[in-house]
């Protein structure tokens, strides 16, 4: 199994400015799922655009649910499934991406991790 370090209280915070951003921006077209992949073409993650829409609407679910109890579980979820090769920055990407887009309500989850809440 591959291992995932957390990501720095800096790197967090960006992650976050990146959520704001793009909650406020508010949706480009009528299919978050494609937006979804665009967000993570720009963060070198690829991969079959329905998979990565399934991940993170699981990443969400498992957020609501108390499975994953912080960002730091979620990323790790989120760390496993993606593809050899990813880095743990590129996770963290992820789970903002999918927080920002499927579960926006959950952005404070992110802000605990980066010691904002």
């Amino acid at each position: 199994m591959r291992a995932i370090m957390s990501v720095s209280g800096w790197a967090l915070l960006g992650i976050m400015v990146v959520v704001a951003g793009v909650a406020v921006a508010g949706p480009a077209h009528a299919d978050p799922d494609t937006d979804f992949a665009n967000e993570l073409h720009t963060y070198g993650i690829y991969g079959q655009k329905d998979y990565n829409a399934w991940i993170g609407k699981i990443t969400c679910k498992r957020l609501y649910t108390g499975l994953d109890r912080d960002a730091e579980k979620s990323a790790k979820f989120v760390f496993t499934q993606l593809p050899k090769g990813s880095t743990t920055e590129q996770a963290w990407q992820f789970l903002g991406a999918a927080i920002s887009t499927y579960c926006p309500e959950q952005a404070p989850v992110l802000q605990r991790a980066a010691g904002q809440g």
